[in-house]
This record gives structure tokens, sequence and C-alpha cells, in this order.
């Protein structure tokens, strides 16, 4: 299958007062078209720090990340977010939804910015997150675990390639985080997409196809995995 994230010897050293800190010390993923991978590690292990380079947000010291045959690390931070449009969806703990737009409006708010809002994708995107009868409701009127929901579909509107999600259900109970993962692998998968999730969660991390741990920097995989071998593999 098509490799549509790559992280190759991926370095992420930050300056403080005592001398450089290193977050990430040679990074190395691949990722396949619809493939589900979940990032596990503690607080601190550099788990959202990854997510950012994977996603753009963020440059590496070292080494570089490519979005398909895209070099992304290559790319000025304008470049990168026009890119980032069509080829990333992302999933943040905290949603980020707009208070004043109900949750369609906020499903589409993609297609609003880029002058391309199509209402009828909108509602067949709730429809797959099990929300078909909540496109009017404000984010205040949903639970939690609807709001990260609504959330998911918001990140599959410009269909893309790939799905990076931040702790996810970090701020949910067991059941709602069982619920909002369940959906947010099932979404991707109808919708073509690869998901990158990370966690500290071991339950939410074996419902992806494959899963490894940022340990000293690095990443290691998980050969009892169904298909796993290495990181890079």
């Amino acid at each position: 299958m098509e490799i549509v994230l790559a992280a190759t010897g991926l370095v992420r050293r930050y300056p403080t007062p005592a001398g450089p800190l290193t977050v990430l010390a040679g990074v190395d993923l691949r990722v396949r078209a619809g493939e589900s991978w979940a990032i596990l590690g503690p607080s601190g292990s550099g788990k959202s720090t990854l997510l950012h380079l994977l996603a753009g947000l963020d440059r590496p010291t070292d080494g570089g990340v490519w979005w398909g045959s895209l070099a992304v690390h290559e790319l000025a931070p304008e470049a990168a977010a026009r890119a980032r449009a069509g080829r990333i969806g992302l999933v943040f703990q905290q949603h980020h939804l707009l208070a004043d737009l109900d949750a369609l409006e906020n499903v589409i708010l993609p297609g609003r910015v880029q002058g391309r809002p199509e209402r009828a994708r909108g509602l067949a995107l709730l429809d797959s997150v099990g929300l078909s009868g909540r496109a009017d409701a404000l984010p205040r009127t949903l639970s939690g675990g609807e709001r990260l929901r609504v959330a998911v579909a918001r990140a599959l509107y410009g269909a893309p390639t790939v799905v990076l999600a931040d702790e996810p259900t970090g701020s949910l109970d067991r059941a709602s985080a069982d619920t909002v993962v369940e959906v947010l692998l099932r979404a991707a998968a109808a919708d073509g997409a690869a998901v990158v999730l990370v966690t500290h969660d071991e339950r939410v991390a074996a419902r992806a196809d494959r899963r490894a741990w940022l340990d000293d920097g690095r990443l290691r995989s998980d050969r009892r995995t169904s298909g796993a071998t290495t990181p890079d593999a």
C-alpha cells in the first residue's frame, strides 16, 4: 500500500538555560494508506511534539516529514498550512469547536474557509459519526463525547489522507472514550484515511492496527500487534 505519511530520523531539541533538551532523538515512522497507528507513552514523553511535527505545525531540528512525496519540513509555514488543508485532518482533546456555530456549521467550516462549503458532505459525515439528528445543535448542548465526534467529522471534511489525533479521549470517561475511538477509526476507514493517534491509554491503543511506544525519544513498535514489524517497515 502507498505510504501516505513518513518520518525519517526525526529530531526535536529545545533550548533551555541548562543546554539543549532533546525530546525526539531520531524517530522513524511509515504509515500506509488506511492504516491506524497508536503512539503510546507517558506524559512528557514527546507524543504531542511528534504529532505536531507530523502535522507540519512545528519544524524538526533534524530529519524530515513527508506527506506522500511532499517534503513538509522544507515548506514555509504558509505553504505547509495550504498543503495541510487538503491532506491532514486534526483532532485534539480540546475539540476547538466554535461555540456560536451549530454542529453542521462546525463540520463544514474548513470548506467555508476555502469558499467551498458542502452541506451534503457535512451531513453525511455527521451521520457517519452517529450524529445525524444533531446537525443544528450548538456545542454547549452536546456531551464531551459528542463534541469530539463533531471534531472527527470536521477533520474528515476535506477528505484527508491522514487523520492525526492528540489524546482525543483524555477528558472522557471509559465508555465515551471507547465510543469516540470506535467512531474515529470506523469513519476514517470509510473515508479511506489513515489514522495516527497519540494516547497514554492501552485500551484505546489496542483498537489500532499497529502500536508503537516513545521511549527515550525513539519509537519502538509492538511486534505482537497484527502486521507490525518495525516502525519503518
